[in-house]
């Protein structure tokens, strides 16, 4: 490999184990889109460059239309989600195409006022002065996407790149090669292409875009790639976010509703087939609760898949043979309390549980995302959090009780991306709320305003006039220097620059003023009655 060259691991991502990139063959892909990576940042950097990307109107537009994509494509989205891996359809809908389009109605909604200068507050030496931070376009990124979620994962970032004002070449996965073909075919006919094409293809595709240079690079996908990634970023020292993963722990404790608790926990980890970045992978617990826990597991996963779970069109399959032959490996040796079954010609595993886990098992060393819960059986809270903590820090983290205690225990002892007490997955639908990992679950954040505030910068802009009564306070910056003029600068500094922020000022000199009034107001009011008197 030389120097500039960033190779990223070989997958297979069809159904019968071939290795291929895409739907069509990488030549024909290549002679659609007539550009290489180089010619496509070329033409997105000369389209940031015209200015076309920063009005408010065209980033507006924008939006509206890929908006509108998802909107009048709802049924061709979950068709190839199923050709990819059998996605049920409510799961496209609730968890792709309608949480988009509220992502979308967010921004359209808040976009204005996001783009404003914003006021901060001002230090009291800075009275006459105007203090305001620009939110400014990076310029060219590049967003790469997930198979998992490809909607959500590649066009959720997307959405934050044009509100910002900037070009944006979306490479979505080749993993989920139905959806990115879709994406192919049918985002040009509503986003402009020269601002924000889409460039299919695998490592080879992959790996040349990487050698380009953009002004921020997103990454969503796992650890091992999300190096990769960022080992590319460093060499012309672009800024990036990585959403990536890990071991996303569970504790649940016997003051907890166990029946409400085993639903939206199996839930979380059922969904899209275990398939997620933030399902629940473990299970912590007593002994007593695990026996509760297996009780009112089995009846959940009979109501929500019936007798037959093969025959249920509200499970997914796993994407591709390679991570169909990773999980089966995983589940060697573990001792199965529920389900177990596979079939590798439909890459089907039943939703399972596993129990009698040690720590340093094989399966409690990486990501499982499958329908697999391995249960770890923990005398306490304590020893919950001990051995949490001996792991890589987890994308998110999910308690499961009554006891206020043990919610501060998990919330200021531990460290994750982000937590959920009493439920999984649902504070990702929070827009208010930034979604990040830390450590080795990721870096950087977005949702709501942090997905806008992801790819801009933050520009400090300093006004100032030439109000003599200003320069008259400061004159004691200029040469020559004298020791009084010194300290009196320092003292100045300290008591107008750090301690007295305008606001604060005109508050205290608000309160003191009308304190001053009521105490005058008092003494005459006072005087006229003892007058009368």
């Amino acid at each position: 490999m030389t120097d500039g060259e960033y190779i990223l691991p070989r997958v297979q991502n069809s159904h019968n184990g071939t290795n291929h990139v895409s739907i069509i063959d990488m030549e024909t892909a290549t002679a659609v889109e007539k550009r290489s990576a180089s010619e496509t940042v070329a033409v997105a950097r000369k389209a940031f460059n015209s200015g076309k990307t920063v009005p408010y109107e065209f980033r507006l537009q924008q939006l509206k239309n890929l908006k509108r994509f998802m909107e009048e494509n709802g049924k061709e989205i979950c068709n190839t989600l199923y050709a990819d891996f059998r996605k049920p359809q409510q799961e496209c809908y609730v968890l792709e195409i309608d949480f988009m389009i509220a992502k979308a109605d967010h921004i359209i909604k808040n976009l204005k006022s996001w783009m404003k200068p914003e006021k901060p507050d001002k230090p009291l030496i800075n009275f006459f002065d105007n203090l305001r931070i620009y939110s400014d376009p990076l310029g060219v990124v590049l967003v790469l996407g997930a198979w998992n979620y490809p909607l959500n994962l590649t066009l959720g970032p997307v959405l934050g790149a044009i509100a910002a004002g900037n070009c944006c070449i979306i490479k979505p996965s080749d993993v989920s090669v139905h959806t990115s073909q879709f994406f192919f075919d049918n985002l040009p006919r509503y986003i402009d292409k020269e601002c924000y094409p889409v460039v299919l293809g695998g490592i080879p595709e992959t790996t040349d875009l990487l050698k380009e240079r953009f002004d921020y690079i997103f990454y969503t996908g796992s650890t091992q790639v999300g190096k990769i990634v960022h080992k590319a970023a460093a060499k012309h020292l672009t800024p990036c976010t990585l959403e990536l993963g890990g071991k996303s722990p569970t504790f649940i404790d016997s003051t907890a509703d166990i029946a409400m608790a085993t639903k939206r926990i199996l839930w979380g980890k059922f969904s899209n087939c275990g398939q997620t970045c933030v399902a629940p992978d473990y299970l912590l617990c007593t002994q007593e609760v695990q026996e509760k826990f297996l009780q009112h597991a089995e009846k959940y996963i009979k109501e929500a898949f019936g007798s037959n779970i093969k025959q249920s069109k509200d499970l997914a399959r796993i994407i591709n043979e390679r991570s169909f032959i990773r999980i089966c490996n995983l589940l060697r040796n573990q001792k199965i309390a529920f389900g177990g079954n596979v079939d590798a010609q439909e890459l089907y595993i039943s939703p399972t549980i596993l129990v009698d886990v040690k720590p340093d098992d094989d399966i409690m060393k990486e990501e499982i995302f499958g329908p697999v819960l391995p249960i770890v059986i923990v005398k306490d809270a304590q020893e919950a959090v001990n051995l949490i903590n001996s792991k890589e820090k987890p994308l998110a983290m999910y308690v499961f009780t009554k006891n206020q205690k043990i919610k501060d225990l998990f919330l200021t002892k531990t460290s994750s991306g982000g937590v959920c007490i009493n439920d999984t997955m649902m504070h990702l639908a929070v827009e208010y709320l930034p979604f990040g990992g830390v450590g080795n679950s990721g870096m950087g954040s977005y949702h709501g305003k942090k997905t806008f505030d992801t790819f801009v910068h933050k520009k400090s802009v300093l006004l100032r006039t030439f109000n003599p009564i200003n320069e008259k306070t400061q004159e004691m910056r200029y040469p020559p220097y004298s020791e009084k003029h010194t300290k009196l600068l320092r003292m100045a500094f300290n008591i107008f620059n750090r301690h007295v922020s305008v606001k604060r000022f005109l508050t205290y000199s608000l309160v003191f003023g009308l304190g001053v009034a009521v105490t005058v107001g008092g003494f005459f009011v006072k005087k006229h009655f003892d007058d009368k008197k």
